[in-house]
């Protein structure tokens, strides 16, 4: 009865010691001037976070028909990651189909200035952070892989890393899908703003070096045929970058896993950013 007594006291300690070194997660309303509303966001924090030190800030995408709660729900392993890696986690909200454009076609979605330039500013304004692109990095699933590349490639003073997992890093074979003819209007109508703003299309924003890179899909996935595209014109040009692929396919038994490679990378890349 005695060691009974004793294991669970410390059960109990360590369940009371884990929930005091848990990170914090907070849903936060920020402003958008551009689009005249408030808009939530997943913001995550390290147990060791104070008005100390600066972190670096990971931004996390999510995908068509989602929101800014999704990673925290449905990715076990983002829980633990702003502890693990020691920086902040910053989920935003990007509607159900934005595709983080400043849509040409509806003002009222403009998710590009959004998340590159207001919500960072907003981030900077209310947390201890590395206001720079060093400390600095983007990426995200499906929509939000094709987002965090889009948005990196054209926003290079705001971001030094990027990534994406299973994303539609080229739109012009699904005209049809997902909401992207709402934001771009049709491809039949308007091609060439389908060929300016599909990721593959803006590489010649890129010098070597100048991102770092780390792109992710499944074989079985409908969207690893563009990727590996992708992939063969950044090796054309010089651009390194990671390409990982393994079996698998769009879902988030695939995310799940995928996220845990895009974190480490992210944080060998903040840690090379430190100054010696």
């Amino acid at each position: 009865m005695h060691y009974l007594r004793t294991l669970l006291a410390f059960g109990i300690l360590f369940l009371v010691n884990q929930s005091v070194q848990a990170a914090k997660i907070d849903t936060v309303e920020t402003y958008s001037a551009s689009m005249k509303k408030s808009i939530k966001a997943v913001i995550m924090t390290p147990d060791t976070y104070t008005n100390d030190k600066e972190l670096p800030v990971l931004y996390l995408l999510h995908g068509y028909g989602g929101n800014y709660s999704d990673w925290v729900k449905k990715a076990s392993a983002i829980r633990n990651a702003a502890d693990l890696h020691q920086m902040i986690i910053v989920c935003p909200d990007g509607n159900i189909g934005s595709w983080y454009y400043d849509s040409p076609a509806d003002p009222s979605f403009r998710y590009e200035t959004y998340v590159a330039s207001e919500l960072v500013a907003w981030v900077d304004s209310h947390y201890k952070t590395i206001k720079d692109r060093s400390g600095r990095a983007i990426t995200g699933l499906s929509m939000g892989g094709h987002g965090a590349l889009y948005l990196a490639f054209r926003h290079q003073t705001a971001f030094g890393a990027a990534g994406s997992m299973s994303g539609g890093v080229d739109i012009r074979p699904f005209p049809n899908n997902w909401d992207m003819a709402k934001r771009l209007g049709t491809y039949a109508q308007f091609p060439e703003r389908w060929e300016q703003n599909t990721v593959i299309n803006l590489l010649h924003l890129l010098t070597p070096g100048a991102l770092s890179l780390i792109i992710d899909c499944g074989s079985e996935d409908f969207f690893f045929r563009v990727n590996n595209n992708l992939h063969e014109k950044l090796l054309e040009r010089n651009i390194a970058h990671d390409y990982i692929t393994r079996p698998g396919g769009h879902n988030w038994a695939y995310w799940n896993n995928a996220v845990n490679y895009q974190l480490l990378f992210m944080r060998q890349y903040f840690d090379r950013q430190k100054p010696n």
